[in-house]
């Protein structure tokens, strides 16, 4: 994985032109725009997906509450032998 990363990090304008050309060759002009449109949708949803998971995690957290605030409502009753009669 690391020696694939390295060849990306070392690309250029030529490679990357030379890339797109290749690429234009390949999928024609006129799919091109398609790619692209369904590519911007993608991460337009990608990005959507995520804020929703990143703001029900925050409510998640927000929402907790504090152990020592409430306590459980059987630790405040009095066990039937220790009450008074």
């Amino acid at each position: 994985m690391a020696a694939i990363l390295a060849l990306f990090s070392n690309l250029g304008w030529p490679e990357i032109v030379i890339v797109l050309v290749v690429v234009l060759l390949l999928f024609g002009g006129r799919k091109l725009p398609e790619l692209a449109r369904g590519l911007g949708k993608g991460l337009r949803v990608f990005k959507k997906e995520v804020r929703g998971v990143k703001e029900e995690l925050d409510e998640a957290i927000n929402s907790e509450p504090d152990d020592d605030e409430d306590e459980p409502q059987a630790a405040k009753k009095k066990p039937a032998c220790d009450r008074d009669t």
